[in-house]
């Protein structure tokens, strides 16, 4: 790594702590201190890789500026969800076009497949069946959608065979997966920190893994 990619790196840590911090007291301004710093500086940390400035890293590019959006629609003080639901979309699908581009192996996406479908059915039917007990179907559509292309992420990450990357991506599905839970289901006290650190752990493992 380069002396920037480590500053940046520690500026990330910092930046996530503060979040985490802002999080668990519930502090709005914090929050949007370091929430979005966290993003901008794991941007900058991509930028700053010793790597080939290939298709692949800058796909990685932008699905971080994606990320970036989705974090700001979704600490708003206004219900945006699903901006920052369509935000993420975006985000997954850019991550999943970049391990394409950077190369899979086709025995690995099936792994990929038969380890991430059989989990994303099991959420799905337990989110989905919340939002209608709910009277919420409008959400059906977009978070069904959601849940598949985060799933191309994950396989796509498998088949990339970036153990840091595949990390990112399991840990991405766990913050999200939780989001849902919180929101569809069931809110508990220590959900809103523990899907703030496994997103910032998530997009570090992201990043890192085109090492």
């Amino acid at each position: 790594m380069t002396s920037a990619a480590w500053i940046a790196l520690g500026f990330a840590a910092l930046a996530a702590v503060l979040d985490w911090v802002a999080v668990a007291r519930r502090s709005t301004l914090l929050e949007y201190v370091g929430k979005p710093a966290t993003t901008v500086a794991l941007f900058v940390l991509a930028a700053s890789l010793d790597v080939a400035h290939d298709g692949s890293w800058g796909l990685l590019l932008a699905a971080l500026v994606a990320c970036l959006l989705g974090d700001v629609f979704l600490m708003l003080p206004r219900d945006a969800f699903i901006p920052g639901l369509g935000s993420f979309a975006v985000a997954q699908a850019i991550f999943a076009a970049g391990f394409v581009v950077g190369g899979v192996d086709a025995a690995r996406l099936v792994v990929g497949v038969i380890v991430a479908v059989p989990v994303v059915v099991v959420l799905a039917r337990r989110f989905v069946g919340a939002l209608r007990r709910a009277g919420r179907a409008g959400l059906v559509a977009p978070v069904v959608v959601y849940m598949v292309v985060i799933s191309a992420m994950a396989v796509t990450a498998v088949g990339a065979g970036s153990p840091l990357a595949i990390a990112g991506a399991v840990l991405f599905m766990a913050s999200d997966a939780l989001i849902a839970e919180s929101r569809f289901v069931r809110e508990r006290a220590w959900q809103p920190v523990t899907i703030m650190v496994t997103y910032h752990l998530a997009l570090t493992g992201l990043v890192l893994g085109h090492l």
